[in-house]
């Protein structure tokens, strides 16, 4: 079975630019990002409508709230048959605890994963919200918590993935947004990198949305940033 390693973002204010997207990748290929705004928009139709394109979803909720209620959110989302679903690292052990076991009983359970310290966030924005430490810091203290917590891994920005595979090991996921070709431009993300400098940093999946969604031929780019991932792995 294929594993693709890039999931795209379809970071789309309604259901139909999203799904004429869509129609044009391949599963082979990619992954599928569904967010706060699409989700929102377009609700557990569009997830299902990908999924029955062959595609596998992550759904990115970052469920944040009480462990009972994280808990079943996350069970809601396990029944649609997405394959990733998140929650923030920062809602703690017991919300981590209650969410894995909220999908336990599923036969195919997504994997689990805990949003740490956002991409586009600085060390000088966290100290502003009243973190101590830096961004790094912070996203290994928050890792280490998620691991212990029972979640299959994290997102995180690629400049972490590196420290978080030498802390956690290698089985670890992480997850990484915040990924430009070389040449674009930063938009709101403040932590990026390129796609072969995140699997060389030991990145597994990586997020990316706007070199594709913006692409004039999203397959052709697709493949272009799959030779860059491979270059990237032969180098690590």
């Amino acid at each position: 079975m294929s594993d693709p390693k890039i999931i795209v973002a379809l970071d789309y204010p309604q259901a139909q630019p999203a799904l004429d997207l869509v129609a044009r990748l391949e599963p082979t290929l990619c992954r599928l990002k569904v967010g706060k705004e699409l989700f929102t928009a377009a609700g557990p139709q569009l997830v299902e409508q990908c999924m029955q394109r062959g595609f596998e979803v992550f759904l990115d909720l970052k469920f944040h709230d009480i462990p009972n209620t994280t808990a079943q959110a996350c069970k809601a989302a396990a029944s649609l048959g997405v394959w990733m679903v998140n929650v923030h690292a920062s809602g703690g052990a017991a919300m981590m605890r209650a969410a894995r076991e909220a999908m336990a009983g599923f036969a195919r359970p997504p994997l689990l994963i805990a949003v740490t310290v956002l991409t586009s966030l600085t060390d000088a924005d966290l100290v502003a919200i009243g973190y101590a430490g830096s961004a790094s810091e912070n996203v290994e203290r928050l890792a280490r918590l998620a691991a212990a917590s029972g979640l299959d891994g994290v997102v995180c920005s690629a400049e972490e993935a590196a420290l978080l595979r030498a802390a956690l090991g290698a089985g670890f996921v992480t997850v990484t947004p915040g990924i430009r070709l070389p040449g674009d431009a930063r938009g709101d993300q403040a932590r990026v990198v390129t796609p072969e400098e995140a699997v060389r940093r030991g990145a597994h999946y990586l997020v990316i949305g706007r070199p594709v969604t913006q692409s004039a031929d999203p397959v052709a780019t697709l493949q272009t940033i799959e030779r860059s991932i491979a270059s990237g792995k032969a180098a690590s």
